[in-house]
């Protein structure tokens, strides 16, 4: 019995195999770099848009979002930005005081906590109180103070807004799916083509 042994190729699949080999060697290289690019653009928008969404200062936005977890090549192939935190103190949200208590600007609106204070003294010739550093404060009760002297209880108040569920919802969420998804793949698309030719 004889075997017959019947090869075909043409330059073209010599010419598509080399592209691949050139696509498989680069393309790990190239995608965590697109993939950091996408990245910080999207940090952009979080920033900008939190900072609006919560009415906190541009410089507070940037120190809590910090710096992200990028991609790196032949390894993790994500862009992470972490944020940690409880509700925002009233003393980061422009406080001014008022006879009914504190105003302050939570999800950039100006609100009222009633029976609030950062001040002390009678109205209108109240003075900073140096030991609050700016804090906000509700009177709770009577007993003993931190200090140990027996008196009004105080606690800082705070506005009910996180960071991290802000960074999650609304207009921040939305800058980010409409920055991070399209771009990205925009990008990819552009690397194949240029690797491949």
């Amino acid at each position: 019995m004889s075997i017959i042994i019947a090869k075909w190729a043409d330059d073209n699949l010599r010419k598509h195999g080399k592209k691949l080999l050139v696509l498989q060697r680069e393309f790990p290289q190239v995608l965590p770099r697109i993939v950091n690019q996408v990245g910080a653009r999207a940090k952009t928008q979080v920033i900008r848009n939190l900072t609006k969404q919560t009415g906190l200062p541009r410089a507070t936005i940037i120190e809590a979002v910090g710096d992200p977890s990028k991609a790196r090549a032949n390894g993790r192939l994500s862009y992470t930005m972490v944020t940690r935190g409880g509700q925002i103190r009233l003393k980061y949200l422009d406080p001014k005081e008022t006879r009914a208590g504190v105003t302050a600007s939570p999800w950039g609106k100006r609100a009222l906590f009633a029976g609030t204070f950062f001040k002390g003294g009678g109205f209108p010739n109240r003075k900073v109180i140096a030991k609050f550093d700016g804090h906000v404060y509700r009177r709770i009760g009577s007993g003993t103070r931190t200090d140990g002297s027996v008196g009004e209880k105080l606690t800082q108040v705070r506005s009910g807004m996180a960071i991290p569920t802000e960074m999650t919802v609304g207009v921040t969420r939305g800058a980010f799916l409409k920055t991070a998804g399209p771009l990205l793949q925009v990008r990819v698309d552009a690397a194949i083509k240029k690797l491949i030719g």
